[in-house]
């Protein structure tokens, strides 16, 4: 049966986590000190595991979709008290040799034990007692110095509007952003942006008013100054623990456990794509400056004025305005449409039911095979104040057959920030919205189609970083492809299909500016992977970023512009010496898309089919690379994702 989502008294949370962990300590120490060396025994610590993950993921999921004081006393109370229980348990030497001693019955079972026992060696086991206690501080404090990262970012971002009262200033937006900004005041219409995504998109993206477009990008770009001081501390911190733990820089230390195991290898990887894009991308910047003179008379094209000449000049040469297709995107057709593709797919329904979580916009999809429930979904897919910005899967309950021999089913939440519905108009969504939901259900179904018996393998449990993209990325190439968006793009007044000649435009318009697009995510992964192979402290942070544009990007940003600030990948989520993993990755996806690929630009029923037995049924019971050769018989070809961007 599937957990009933609840967090209880936010009050007494701290203190009902500490008794759970108390209560798991004893239970640990049983095992630890056990005459038995049967596998069981690392099915129970795995067991206890999810247990934490059940009870303390309402909470951590809360803070990011309904944020309020309360909430975040509740988790920051929480994060030193859950941080020193993982920090002792990762340093119990007697569990550790324990491990070590049991006897697996097959090769799954083995590759539990052996990430098991490299979990503790890289939390520090063998240490001496004062680099432990060391290493329990460090991680206490890395916890809540991104904690704090992420507050203060979601706090900057609300602080901030922009209140626009001129007509003029707003014309070119689509009316249906234009009805979420509007508002009256002293009998007069007036429209409201701020930098939440949907809202800061719609003005960078349509706003015709140059210095506003400017005033919204800094605000965006200079949100929560106070992170420069945290990254800081949060590098300092990271830097130490690697050599504490034998390794010569956090990048070392980070790649243990992913498929790209040297630090040479990643950088080469990277700096071949940079070549591989920038030529194409100084034409694509030449062609867009030359747009701009010639419909603005503007001399030097500015960061804030790219997405704007962007979308200018793709309407122009496609005659293709992402603002076509929202009619055609309601956000509730996309949704159905997309489950009934996955239902047809991989033979499983998706089945909304009435259940109450924490917020009654939130939508429960139970999915059955064979007439059995096999998972649960949540979608929260709507932006909201107190939510933070992005998108993103959160995975719950896992699949997984305990020491008892029970079953259990796994669930996951995607959280999107799409626009809200208005009195006018029902959510309608970008293409590249569509694009986004695609992705986080790649990821979703990677978790919740599991068929591994260990909890510590299945989904995307202990899935490489730089892998766990691949289905996520695999599954939104086919939002470009006719076959696929015919089946759910229907105008949300006349309920006709999206003409055939829109559909075409969007695929034709699928890699304007890839190049331009390649070199940014390119810039980022730069940055944050050559960040973490040395200690940089202060204006050195910023010096790398800099030196790092030099070399990779084509039009310089404002020097007000403190990016770093807001990057919660890397200081607030798992991407630490890791953004590279989002092209790594995607050398998967795009080599499995065209394997999958029907002629009329459908996904092959029998390759979705092997795909789902070979790939996301196997969690991480061997690395992606191991998956995906058994899958196809070959490694994936790196080309696949050049050609991606240029087909």
């Amino acid at each position: 049966m599937f957990k009933k989502f609840e967090v209880g008294d936010l009050e007494s949370f701290p203190k009902r986590l500490k008794e759970l962990l108390e209560s798991h300590e004893k239970e640990i120490s049983k095992i630890a000190n056990s005459k038995e060396k049967d596998f069981t025994l690392a099915k129970r610590v795995d067991e206890l595991e999810e247990e934490r993950d059940l009870f303390f993921t309402p909470l951590s999921h809360l803070n990011s979709v309904l944020n309020s004081k309360k909430t975040q006393k509740a988790y920051e109370e929480s994060i030193p008290i859950i941080s020193k229980f993982y920090t002792k348990l990762g340093q119990n030497k007697k569990l550790y040799e324990k491990l070590k001693e049991l006897k697996p019955k097959n090769s799954v079972q083995r590759k539990l034990l052996e990430d098991q026992i490299k979990d503790f060696e890289l939390l520090g086991v063998n240490l001496s007692k004062e680099k432990k206690k060391r290493l329990q501080e460090i991680d206490e404090k890395l916890s809540e110095l991104s904690n704090q990262f992420s507050q203060n970012l979601l706090d900057a971002t609300n602080s901030w509007e922009m209140i626009i009262e001129e007509e003029k200033d707003i014309k070119g937006i689509p009316q249906s952003d234009l009805e979420v900004a509007k508002f009256e005041e002293d009998g007069k219409v007036k429209w409201r942006f701020t930098l939440q995504i949907p809202s800061y998109l719609a003005y960078i993206t349509y706003g015709p008013n140059r210095s506003l477009r400017e005033k919204i990008y800094k605000a965006y770009t200079t949100r929560a100054p106070q992170n420069s001081e945290i990254i800081d501390e949060i590098l300092a911190l990271r830097d130490e623990k690697a050599k504490i733990l034998g390794f010569k820089n956090y990048a070392s230390l980070a790649l243990e456990k992913r498929d790209a195991k040297d630090e040479k290898r990643v950088l080469d990887f990277l700096w071949a794509l940079v070549d591989e894009s920038k030529k194409e991308a100084k034409k694509e910047f030449l062609e867009l400056e030359e747009f701009a003179k010639r419909v603005d008379n503007i001399e030097k094209l500015e960061a804030y004025d790219v997405a704007y000449y962007q979308e200018k000049l793709k309407k122009e040469k496609f005659d293709f305005d992402e603002n076509d297709t929202k009619p055609y995107f309601e956000q509730k057709r996309v949704v159905e449409g997309l489950f009934e593709i996955l239902n047809e797919l991989f033979e499983m329904e998706f089945k909304k039911v009435d259940i109450q979580t924490y917020l009654e916009e939130v939508e429960v999809w139970e999915i059955e095979k064979d007439g059995k429930k096999v998972a649960r979904l949540y979608l929260d897919l709507e932006a909201r104040k107190d939510k933070r910005g992005g998108a993103w899967m959160h995975n719950w309950e896992s699949f997984f057959v305990d020491s008892k021999n029970n079953t259990h089913l796994p669930s996951a939440f995607v959280v999107c920030n799409f626009p809200k519905a208005s009195k006018n108009y029902p959510s309608l969504l970008r293409h590249s919205d569509v694009v986004t939901l695609f992705h986080e259900i790649g990821h979703a179904i990677h978790h919740i189609f599991s068929k591994v018996p260990e909890r510590s393998l299945s989904g995307v449990n202990g899935v490489a970083w730089d892998s766990v993209e691949f289905p996520s990325q695999f599954l939104e190439n086919f939002a470009f492809e006719e076959a696929i968006l015919e089946r759910f793009a229907y105008h949300y007044k006349t309920k006709e299909k999206m003409p055939k000649e829109l559909i075409k435009k969007i695929k034709q318009s699928k890699n304007f500016f890839w190049a331009m697009g390649m070199l940014r995510q390119l810039e980022f992964g730069l940055f944050d992977f050559i960040l973490h192979q040395k200690l940089y402290q202060k204006e050195e942070v910023q010096e790398l970023l800099d030196q790092i544009r030099e070399k990779v990007s084509i039009l310089k940003p404002p020097s007000y512009n403190k990016f770093q600030n807001g990057f919660s990948h890397i200081f607030a989520g798992g991407y630490a010496a890791g953004y590279y993993s989002y092209k790594w990755a995607e050398v998967f996806s795009a080599d499995a898309f065209f394997e999958c690929l029907g002629k009329n630009g459908e996904f092959k029923k029998e390759k979705a089919l092997g795909y789902l037995e070979h790939i996301l049924e196997k969690g991480a019971t061997k690395q992606m690379s191991q998956l995906y050769k058994e899958w196809l018989g070959r490694e994936p070809n790196v080309r696949s994702l050049i050609k991606l961007y240029t087909s």
